[in-house]
């Protein structure tokens, strides 16, 4: 370890930052229903906010990429946790539609900052073949996170008003970006061992890279399941399966937290432990986790009664099984000089075929049909999450002992 570099420590302090950032995009779903009444919107005009989130996001990401591959990333980290942080507290002061769209656009392009950088910053500060671990920590995040945020609206939305939450999740984000400060920034591409090529090392080669690009079409079809089933499964619970306002947000939450703590720890684990037997590691159990997450996904949608809640649960697990291998994936098939921009148009795909869209669709579908009807359109995503995954098991980067084998 270089003198004045604390990996563990950064990484504490990145994944309380990244907690914060999930707590602050997902409160507004705990209390869609009561934003709903007040400003008498429809299914496909809420959907539009989380649209609005998402499309500026990842706008904003190819702008932030290649900044974090020229200039030092932790001032960009930084000034992105104060914006969001900032404009998650104006919220509590929004009274119409349009101003609360106008907090999603400053909120998503906030946390582009964060996002776009820090898994690259991460990757440099341990070796490629723990990774899948580290990643897992970090996202552990979105499960916790988005279910604490759940889980603070749905407690104090319904008794003190959808407003409240948002002065409560405002401060920490400040507080740790304050922290984040006086920590070192590590060396770009300290610990790669890698070769590097024109496909892993420049931009026009990025789009040549098999390995890159199927890993980031996985994941977009993922996150087009996610983000569907975030948005809109505690509306879902409260409007189709007669569970109140408070206790969907709770409920919804409480699986969450359980199976996105389980789930991701587990498929770090198991991406890292068999990365040292196949370079294929990453992508199998990424590919493994949409299958059995085909049929429990169904279930969740489908049935009524007891047998829902398990549903739910295996659902989750199953699709958060794969957030630290294919976070490992995504920034181990390039190099660091590249990294930052990489993750910037990863992000951009990501989310243009997945969450950018997928509530707005759903709500559509559900304005004309039914919203049972458009949270369906999430299995069709897992299918070809896991189709392209399978395929791109073939272009994985060899890990550290097979390149060993090779140089004994």
């Amino acid at each position: 370890m270089s003198h004045g570099l604390h990996p563990r420590t950064t990484l504490l302090v990145l994944t309380a930052l990244n907690f914060v950032n999930y707590i602050d995009r997902s409160i507004l779903f705990a209390v869609q229903p009561l934003v709903q009444h007040e400003f008498h919107l429809t299914d496909q005009r809420v959907g539009w906010l989380s649209s609005a989130f998402f499309i500026f996001y990842m706008v904003a990401a190819p702008f932030i990429g290649p900044l974090g591959d020229r200039f030092p990333r932790k001032l960009i980290i930084v000034l992105g946790a104060i914006v969001w942080s900032g404009a998650t507290l104006l919220t509590a002061f929004t009274y119409d539609y349009w101003a609360l769209f106008i907090r999603h656009v400053i909120v998503g392009v906030g946390e582009a900052t964060f996002v776009t950088l820090t898994p690259g910053y991460i990757a440099d500060l341990f070796e490629e073949d723990k990774r899948g671990r580290m990643l897992a920590i970090f996202y552990l995040a979105i499960p916790v996170g988005t279910a604490c945020g759940y889980l603070l609206g749905g407690w104090l939305g319904p008794a003190h008003g959808w407003r409240a939450p948002f002065y409560i999740a405002a401060t920490p984000g400040i507080v740790l970006a304050v922290i984040m400060m006086f920590l070192r920034e590590p060396e770009r591409g300290r610990t790669d061992t890698l070769q590097v090529t024109a496909e892993r090392s420049t931009f026009l080669g990025l789009f040549r890279n098999r390995a890159y690009w199927t890993a980031s079409l996985g994941m977009a079809f993922l996150t087009f399941a996610l983000g569907g089933l975030q948005v809109w499964m505690p509306t879902f619970l409260h409007r189709l399966r007669g569970v109140s306002l408070q206790d969907a947000g709770l409920l919804f939450g409480g699986i969450t937290v359980v199976s996105g703590i389980f789930a991701t720890l587990l498929g770090g684990w198991l991406g890292d432990y068999y990365l040292r037997r196949t370079h294929k590691s990453y992508y199998l159990v990424s590919a493994i986790g949409m299958l059995f997450g085909l049929p429990t996904m169904a279930m969740a949608i489908y049935l009524v009664g007891a047998p829902m809640y398990p549903s739910i649960f295996l659902a989750e697990f199953f699709l958060l099984l794969n957030t630290g291998p294919l976070n490992a994936a995504i920034v181990n098939s390039v190099g660091a000089s590249i990294r930052g921009t990489a993750i910037a148009v990863n992000l951009l795909t990501i989310h243009l075929l997945g969450d950018a869209f997928s509530p707005t669709l759903i709500g559509w579908v559900s304005d004309r049909t039914s919203l049972q009807t458009g949270c369906a359109t999430t299995i069709v995503a897992i299918a070809l999450s896991a189709a392209i995954l399978l395929y791109g098991m073939r272009y994985a980067p060899p890990n550290p002992a097979e390149r060993a084998g090779v140089h004994a």
